[in-house]
């Protein structure tokens, strides 16, 4: 074969492999395959009901599937638990953030914080051996709410924050666990307009500096499809559509999910 005809596959970082959840007689998710490319922003549309959020808790481990793979840079994670499938770099955030809302910004963050040695019994009791990594921590935890904005409010519990404040708090506590891969549902959910603009802006700066794949979940696509690169649509639990953010949307099927959802 010549060389111009030589098909290059491309390069996946998550791979959803004929994957398939029922609830009793409910089948939430239906053979769904899906291949999320790395350093891209792939957004997951679909009216409600659609199998969007059961598809995300699979993929991170929250849910099993009852059939098909789940893959991440090649290795099967079907079924690890979550903390393990955290390990490797793949986050979640949730549609509803769950900051401890007793403790500042800046304490949220190094909670978050992966191998943390002053959070180990036997570590905490040599002073010498851990306070170099804390002050390091804490550089890298400033430096990361420098890049989402939220560096003035490093003293201020979590509990005084705005929705889109905690939003972003969600999103640099899983980049302190060095997260590469990133799975975030409604991620401007009841955000004022303005800021949910700057979130997404955030999200391709993130994919532009650190090379973070984001799997994203949501409805507000006048803000969301400016800023994505591929999208997924999904109705009855299977995927309808997929491509460019303006295929999709201008498709019959996809149009027609949305009016009958």
């Amino acid at each position: 074969m010549a060389v111009s005809e030589r098909v290059v596959e491309k390069a996946v970082e998550v791979r959803v492999d004929r994957v398939t959840k029922y609830f009793g007689g409910l089948v939430a998710v239906d053979n769904v395959s899906m291949d999320i490319e790395p350093r891209k922003v792939t957004l997951i549309i679909g009216p409600n009901g659609s199998g969007k959020t059961t598809l995300l808790n699979i993929i991170s481990g929250y849910y099993k599937p009852d059939k098909g793979r789940v893959f991440y840079r090649g290795a099967d994670i079907t079924g690890l638990p979550p903390h393990k499938i955290n390990s490797l770099g793949l986050a979640r955030t949730f549609q509803i953030p769950k900051p401890f809302q007793n403790l500042t910004v800046l304490e949220n963050m190094l909670v978050a914080a992966r191998f943390n040695p002053g959070e180990r019994m036997t570590a905490s009791l040599f002073k010498a051996r851990w306070i170099k990594t804390e002050e390091a921590l804490v550089e890298k935890a400033f430096t990361i709410l420098r890049e989402l904005n939220l560096d003035k409010v490093w003293d201020q519990r979590a509990s005084s924050l705005s929705g889109g404040q905690m939003k972003l708090l969600e999103i640099g506590r899983v980049l302190m666990n060095d997260a590469s891969t990133i799975l975030m549902d409604e991620p401007v959910a009841g955000v004022l307009p303005s800021l949910a603009i700057d979130i997404f802006k955030m999200i391709r700066e993130l994919v532009e500096k650190r090379n973070i794949t984001f799997i994203i979940i949501e409805h507000r696509l006048d803000v969301a499809l400016g800023f994505v690169d591929y999208v997924y649509a999904m109705a009855r639990g299977k995927v309808i559509s997929q491509g460019t953010p303006e295929k999709v949307i201008n498709d019959p099927l996809v149009q027609e999910s949305y009016l009958q959802g």
